[in-house]
């Protein structure tokens, strides 16, 4: 879908002023295009809305025992509920080139945060899986963060090389060196699912944007030894892929075991809302990476269909606002964004269906979790943006041949 936009920009001036050629900007929008932002507005509100909901009712229960209130979860949902939706609202106003400016310097963060972030693991001042950083409660992932710095960078070193971005020195090998590094970071936290989903990204993005496809086919089969590696470094992550292999009952993990047992008590309409039986007693984190299995139980085989229809429709929507962007920057931020926010949705699900290993992928704007909300909403609100600045541009060409027919 994200093939040649219907009007394109000069980006050699971009960062200074970015002025649509009229005679592009008159060809009026297509019915599909106008209302496709429209549809991903209310498919990101009905999202939000089922997160608030099911966060309450499969975290009270631990919210319950941990923080001796049932409605914790619940109430930091919806701040982040809130925040995330004026966050959509005020970056649907600006306009989205200034990312273009500063995607270096979201970058360079990124690297340091993620520098840092080992650093103080390193020293002691951080234990476990390391994949936070912040002071107190205000803490946020930085994988996420990172997600996107890649998101934009590479939307404008692939809108720069458009010219020559089949060349391997000059176009493939700073993308790659780019990719690699902030994966490798990230890997290292360790979070080896997310990293992994982060290089997905940055070689979708390279082959959308044109990259020689035997550039990316041969960086792959040198890659995926070294993930192998990689993954059976670690001793839970070899767990996880032998759980996975495993046909007997017995050895398959304990949080797969009742995630298949809760999509099953589900059968076709569910038990009804707030009626799940593995929530509390059985199912870990089931306000978090299997929040998915609490819709499968509470609502069914069809909330469970419905909830993936929604995805869909939001990925659908997303490729129409990237396909009419009004030039290549705007193309490959929106295709990034929607391809980087269906995907981890449907490995999300697929790891609650027992599809693939278990990994710890939360599943947009309905897991628990603000920085991941936040950072999605950020997202929605750049498609909106991409999506209002063609219309503004069309207004306001149409408006200038106006005063012009009228002059005459």
């Amino acid at each position: 879908m994200c093939s040649s936009v219907t009007a394109m920009l000069n980006t050699d001036n971009i960062t200074d002023a970015v002025e649509v050629n009229p005679s592009d900007a008159l060809v009026l929008p297509s019915r599909g295009e106008g209302i496709a932002p429209k549809l991903l507005m209310l498919i990101v509100a009905i999202l939000i809305c089922i997160g608030v909901v099911i966060v309450y009712s499969s975290g009270a229960g631990w919210a319950e025992t941990k923080y001796s209130s049932s409605e914790y979860f619940l109430w930091r949902q919806l701040t982040f509920s809130v925040l995330g939706i004026i966050t959509i609202l005020l970056v649907a106003q600006l306009d989205y080139h200034i990312f273009w400016k500063t995607s270096k310097l979201i970058l360079l963060g990124s690297i340091i945060l993620l520098t840092s972030l080992l650093a103080l693991k390193a020293v002691g001042k951080i234990s476990g899986a390391a994949r936070w950083i912040g002071v107190g409660p205000l803490k946020f992932q930085v994988s996420d963060f990172a997600k996107y710095a890649i998101i934009f960078h590479f939307s404008r070193l692939i809108s720069e090389k458009q010219g020559f971005i089949r060349d391997l020195n000059n176009s493939y090998y700073p993308l790659l060196t780019i990719l690699m590094t902030v994966v490798s970071l990230v890997a290292l936290e360790p979070n080896f699912s997310t990293a992994s989903l982060i290089a997905l990204i940055g070689f979708m993005m390279m082959f959308i944007g044109g990259v020689n496809v035997r550039h990316l086919l041969t960086t792959f089969s040198l890659l995926i030894p070294v993930a192998v590696v990689f993954a059976i470094a670690a001793p839970y992550r070899v767990a996880r892929l032998l759980s996975f292999t495993s046909r007997d009952e017995k050895e398959i993990s304990y949080q797969v075991v009742q995630a298949l047992i809760g999509l099953g008590n589900g059968g076709l309409f569910g038990l009804g809302i707030g009626a799940s039986k593995q929530r509390d007693l059985y199912l870990p984190l089931s306000y978090n990476d299997f929040v998915f299995v609490v819709i499968g139980e509470e609502y069914g085989f069809v909330g469970g269909v419905a909830l993936i229809a929604l995805f869909t429709g939001f990925f659908i929507c997303g490729m129409i606002i990237a396909k009419h962007a009004p030039d290549d920057f705007g193309k490959y931020v929106a295709c990034g964004i929607t391809m980087a926010i269906t995907l981890f949705a449907y490995i999300n699900i697929a790891v609650a269906c027992h599809l693939i290993p278990t990994t710890g992928v939360a599943l947009p704007f309905i897991s628990y979790g603000g920085t991941a909300l936040l950072l999605n909403s950020l997202g929605v609100g750049i498609l909106m943006s991409i999506s209002r600045y063609k219309k503004k541009a069309v207004e306001k060409s149409m408006k200038h041949a106006m005063h012009e027919r009228k002059a005459e």
